[in-house]
């Protein structure tokens, strides 16, 4: 007979006709079933973390469900599903707080994926001595300024099929892979480039309103994320976690040591899909890592790829 293993809780035995929803109920085991076991929610779902294989298929009912919450495979509803041998799992709404949180991500029309494990490509800008830009004019002309140059980064990032995940302050944080994961280090890597030669097409305006010039810098890497939905009611975002996010601001931030406009990681350079124009190599230290770094200098496309491309160098 199967058995089921909660994650820091018990250990049952369960035939293989019996859901999971109600092996936990017939041995005392308060499992969260808002509808009564019928697929109609999802606060019985559970993360299985270890004999993925032995589940059941997902029945038409349960498909259904994880196609409208975008679940990963290892997300299960309990109610639905039947054992063929030894699983462990973890109970994902534990309480009325859990359950107010699904019936809020149910309710809206805001993203609604639970948290997925994906292999994406993360870029990092920001402007370069934005600080002391903004202490030397007025607030409502830097958040114009900043406003001008986040919608033409934004439009960038979509052309190149991302997504703008965050902006921060003179900073944005975009994801690639979501739509086109086999592209996604080599479209991050064009819209990093469309970006700095976006600034370019923008240094008039900023001469002349600001007697300033605007510089930013880039940095991409690739790496495994949770992606998943933050945020409360219509509020709600996709959003990417973990370290690889980390990474990739850190890649960014070192553009300041190398003395460059755009770097990526050796890991981003080595899931290119296409061949791009690269200046120097440098080994450096991320701050909040161990070691050092091998990242790229991306300068520009091939003529190829990019007719129009004159290339980025350092500042």
């Amino acid at each position: 007979m199967p058995h089921i293993t909660y994650q820091n809780e018990v250990v049952i035995e369960v035939d293989t006709v019996t859901p999971i929803l109600h092996a936990s109920l017939q041995n005392g085991i308060p499992h969260t079933h808002v509808c009564g076991g019928n697929a109609r929610c999802s606060t019985c779902r559970v993360l299985i973390l270890d004999g993925l294989d032995n589940c059941c298929p997902r029945n038409e009912r349960e498909q259904k469900m994880a196609l409208r919450r975008n679940f990963s495979p290892d997300v299960r509803l309990a109610c639905q599903t039947t054992l063929r041998g030894d699983v462990a799992l973890r109970r994902l709404v534990l309480d009325d707080q859990d359950r107010l949180l699904v019936d809020q991500e149910i309710a809206s029309t805001a993203p609604r994926s639970v948290g997925e494990e994906r292999l994406l490509a993360i870029l990092f800008s920001d402007i370069r001595d934005f600080t002391a830009f903004s202490e030397a004019h007025l607030p409502y002309d830097v958040i114009h300024a900043l406003n001008r140059y986040f919608n033409r980064v934004a439009t960038i990032v979509e052309q190149f099929h991302g997504q703008v995940d965050n902006f921060m302050g003179d900073g944005v944080m975009a994801i690639f892979g979501v739509d086109d994961p086999a592209n996604a280090t080599f479209n991050a890597v064009r819209a990093g480039l469309e970006m700095l030669r976006a600034v370019e097409d923008m240094q008039p305006y900023f001469e002349t309103q600001f007697k300033t010039r605007l510089r930013i810098g880039v940095g991409v890497h690739y790496g495994e994320v949770v992606l998943g939905a933050i945020g409360t009611g219509e509020r709600r975002r996709l959003t990417a976690i973990g370290d690889a996010v980390n990474v990739a601001s850190r890649v960014e931030s070192a553009n300041k040591a190398a003395g460059t406009n755009f770097l990526i990681s050796q890991r981003a350079y080595q899931q290119l899909g296409e061949p791009v124009k690269t200046g120097r190599s440098v080994q450096l230290p991320l701050k909040g890592k161990t070691g050092v770094f091998l990242l790229h200098e991306v300068t520009g496309l091939p003529p190829a790829l990019d007719p129009t491309a004159t290339g980025v160098h350092g500042a």
